[in-house]
């Protein structure tokens, strides 16, 4: 397994589904097969319909700088594109098929431009790559004749076809971890559909660790990866290594105007505090047009969060987990060694309930205690602490409860972050 201090320190990235089914207003690929029980919103289209505008995609309003710049507001640390969903159209150049970007209107290569502005932002780079290919004819490709979408009874290849897919897959691959320099993360999916053997995935490992030394691999490249990714919720108890949990603002991963169903920002704000409080990063999901445009929806949720970041960033960046549940009713982080500046001896408390007049914090050293304050505005809070009385006489460092008034006038619309900074 290979430990990354970056990703370990991240709390906040972007993934990015887009596609050429982006133009008709669909999830990406599961409307070909008929959709999906996971996707309450996800169409039915027939598949040379949904394949079709795969020769109009023309994206002209695609501005990869502007999305970086906003990734950037938000305080993420990373961005995952979609280079190739289930659905087999590559967003980048690729000698080995010509169901991509480069036989499409746009004709240039999506990926390097996402992947330059991304860099110039200081973001790291994650691609997706999903090892199911529904267009492909060696896979082979589905049919309408193969739906409805069945777990446990999909088309299958002959030998002879699944050889030469292996070697399609394998080359695909090395093109993305070869033609754009440093890649940070690569994003399996799809892998369900077949075993790990037929993947030939310690191979495939293999091979992604020579070509990317430094690379981090998830965990849907069976038996492998760096870290877990649940999806659209939060672990109640935190994978024990390294983990991601990937959300949608609405319920839908694609773009799909007939999914009305928005998180409000305050949910997503909530989600982000509580992830980083158990660890985790959060890879919150944006669903670009056809155009290439983000969706206003999604765009007034996301500049909430980069207004609300902007002020409470400290308390979610290179934090690691605070407070025991117990000791705090709410998730909590602290600064971790790294962060010579408060010295790791800050503690955050996030309010993701309005207070009626005061907060405990119990089980802390309440004689090292320096100061209570507001950490969006710096407003200084008024606070009382005791314990056993003996341990007040006879113990230096005594273990206590602490009492915040938190006054109406300092309260969030979001999140409420309290700061409490201890001696050393």
């Amino acid at each position: 397994m290979i430990i990354n201090n970056w990703f370990d320190a991240a709390r906040l990235g972007m993934f990015i589904h887009w596609g050429h089914s982006s133009q008709q207003g669909c999830e990406l690929s599961w409307p070909l097969v008929g959709g999906v029980f996971s996707l309450p919103f996800c169409q039915d289209i027939p598949v040379e319909k949904y394949h079709c505008t795969s020769n109009t995609f023309n994206p002209q309003e695609y501005k990869p700088q502007e999305w970086a710049n906003l990734a950037k507001s938000l305080g993420m640390q990373y961005a995952v594109l979609t280079a190739k969903h289930h659905d087999g159209f590559a967003l980048f150049h690729t000698q080995e098929s010509e169901f991509s970007i480069a036989s499409a209107p746009y004709k240039k290569d999506i990926v390097r431009e996402f992947i330059d502005a991304m860099r110039s932002e200081g973001l790291r780079i994650g691609l997706y790559f999903s090892l199911s290919d529904w267009h492909h004819p060696d896979y082979p490709a589905f049919t309408e004749a193969d739906k409805p979408y069945r777990f446990d009874q999909l088309p299958q290849p002959t030998p002879e076809q699944w050889e030469r897919y292996i070697q399609f897959l394998f080359n695909q691959i090395r093109e993305l971890l070869t033609n754009y320099g440093q890649i940070d993360i690569i994003w399996f999916d799809g892998s369900w559909e077949r075993t790990p053997e037929q993947w030939q995935t310690q191979e495939l490992e293999q091979m992604i660790r020579d070509l990317q030394p430094n690379i981090l691999i998830n965990d849907r490249l069976p038996n492998c990866g760096d870290f877990a990714t649940p999806e659209q919720f939060i672990p109640p108890q935190p994978p024990k290594h390294l983990w991601e949990t990937c959300l949608t603002i609405n319920e839908s991963w694609g773009y799909n105007p007939d999914d009305c169903k928005f998180k409000s920002s305050r949910q997503l704000i909530h989600t982000l505090c509580e992830v980083a409080a158990k660890g985790g990063k959060l890879l919150l999901n944006i669903s670009p047009m056809g155009n290439g445009k983000i969706p206003p929806e999604q765009l007034e949720r996301l500049q909430d969060i980069a207004e609300w970041m902007s002020k409470n960033s400290e308390s979610i960046l290179d934090t690691i987990p605070g407070l025991e549940p117990w000791q705090f009713y709410g998730p909590s982080t602290r600064k971790g060694v790294r962060a010579s500046r408060a010295g790791g001896n800050r503690i955050y408390l996030h309010l993701l309930m309005k207070p009626y007049e005061s907060i405990s914090v119990r089980g802390i050293p309440i004689k090292q205690i320096k100061s209570v304050y507001v950490l969006a505005d710096s407003t200084s809070l008024d606070f009382t602490s005791r314990c056993a009385i003996m341990d007040s006489i006879l113990n230096p460092n005594p273990l206590g409860e602490l009492t915040i008034d938190v006054p109406e006038s300092v309260i969030d619309p979001f999140v409420t972050v309290i700061c409490i900074d201890m001696e050393s």
